[in-house]
């Protein structure tokens, strides 16, 4: 169900009174903040990735004791992995999806589509969603007595 023009036309109104009443929230909404700190995140799981190898290199490297060697080795094994799992899970986070660019060329919150869903293939009963969960569980109960 797509939204009317009137309705377009007083989100917008909402939206620029949100901006100019707080602006921090508002950047916060529409992910800008997000998307940097998902960035540095992803920096630094890198950095931490790269002394991790470092770590590595070194424990082959030197002509350490085979306990030192193998401690610094597997103590860069783990730096390395976490590292990389940091750097993985920042990349993937929600908050990299970038803001809507209006046709005004301003970013903004943005209704997706106008209004319209943005899975066509799936159906939406327009009720609630306590509604559906509710109308469920009364089909479980009447098929279970």
């Amino acid at each position: 169900m797509e939204l009317s023009e009137e309705e377009l036309r007083m989100l917008e109104q909402m939206e620029r009174a949100l901006v100019e009443e707080d602006p921090k929230l508002a950047s916060t909404l529409r992910g800008t903040s997000f998307q940097r700190a998902a960035r540095r995140r992803m920096i630094l799981g890198g950095a931490i990735l790269l002394v991790g190898i470092g770590l590595l290199v070194v424990a082959v490297l030197l002509d350490l004791s085979a306990v030192l060697q193998t401690i610094t080795g597997v103590l860069g094994f783990v730096v390395m992995l976490a590292g990389a799992i940091l750097a993985l899970t920042s990349a993937r986070s929600p908050g990299r999806a970038k803001p809507k660019v209006r046709a005004s060329g301003r970013t903004g919150f943005g209704v997706v589509d106008g209004g319209r869903q943005h899975r066509p293939g799936r159906q939406r009963s327009g009720s609630p969603f306590m509604e559906r969960m509710e109308e469920r569980w009364r089909r479980r109960r009447e098929r279970g007595l």
